[in-house]
């Protein structure tokens, strides 16, 4: 379903948003884009480079304000909410380059992720998260030194130990080798359907997707072309007319 109404006895969606549009620079990025997702559900966005997934997160998490629609929390409109008043309700997310505070240590980064804002979180949540996330670090390890999958899990850590429902990934399996996309999609499966947390997942990896979503809103040119099982969306023609074949070009 798009929007933010779920249908008669389904559950509500926790997150949401509705006739999103944005410009940047006179020039129309994304055109009344809406979509929901429940507690425990995975849904992913797909789609050519430059259909406007990431200019979506930017909306969704409160970087950017848009030109017209509005995001729903809990059945708040909080659209006029800034990124870190969202990340503070409970709105996490993460992003293509898992960019790390080089000049700490794994335990520092971590202290400094508990104590970002009260309510202030003991080392045991943090250790809880950690568990969570599978990350078997040293504390004294310099962030520096840790490889593209541990700095992914050291970021979901820090979103982890505050039990945040709604996470927003932008192409978490963005340089990981195929044995890592599977431990990450094997994550993802325990936050959604034993976490019950709500995820929107942008990914490019169909692969990943058949395995851990729901489903799956496919975006070309800033608008929504499909909607639906994964399975059907591939079937549908204007899927393949803007998402194959660009894939095919650019092979």
């Amino acid at each position: 379903m798009n929007g933010s109404r779920a249908s008669t006895g389904s559950p509500a969606p926790i997150f949401a948003c509705e006739g999103i549009s944005l410009d940047l620079g006179g020039r129309e990025i994304l055109r009344d884009i809406s979509l929901s997702v429940r507690r425990g559900e995975v849904l992913g966005i797909i789609g050519p480079n430059g259909a406007g997934k990431t200019s979506l997160f930017e909306v969704l998490s409160g970087r950017m304000a848009p030109k017209a629609g509005k995001v729903f929390f809990k059945g708040k409109d909080v659209t006029r909410l800034r990124l870190f008043e969202r990340a503070r309700l409970g709105i996490g997310r993460t992003y293509q380059t898992p960019v790390v505070p080089d000049e700490l240590t794994v335990g520092e980064t971590l202290k400094a992720a508990r104590q970002a804002y009260r309510p202030y979180l003991t080392a045991s949540q943090a250790e809880w998260g950690a568990q969570l996330a599978r990350f078997r670090v040293n504390l004294r390890t310099p962030t520096a030194l840790l490889d593209t999958l541990q700095r992914r899990k050291l970021i979901l850590t820090c979103l982890l130990m505050r039990r945040p429902p709604v996470i927003l990934m932008d192409e978490p399996a963005a340089g990981l080798i195929n044995s890592e996309v599977d431990e990450f999609d094997d994550l993802i499966r325990v936050l959604s359907k034993e976490m019950n947390v709500a995820i929107v997942i942008v990914e490019h990896r169909i692969e990943l997707l058949a395995q851990i979503a729901d489903r799956v809103m496919v975006m070309d040119a800033g608008e929504t072309i499909a909607h639906g099982l994964l399975d059907d969306v591939l079937n549908d023609p204007k899927v393949h007319a803007a998402y194959f074949e660009n894939l095919d070009e650019a092979a």
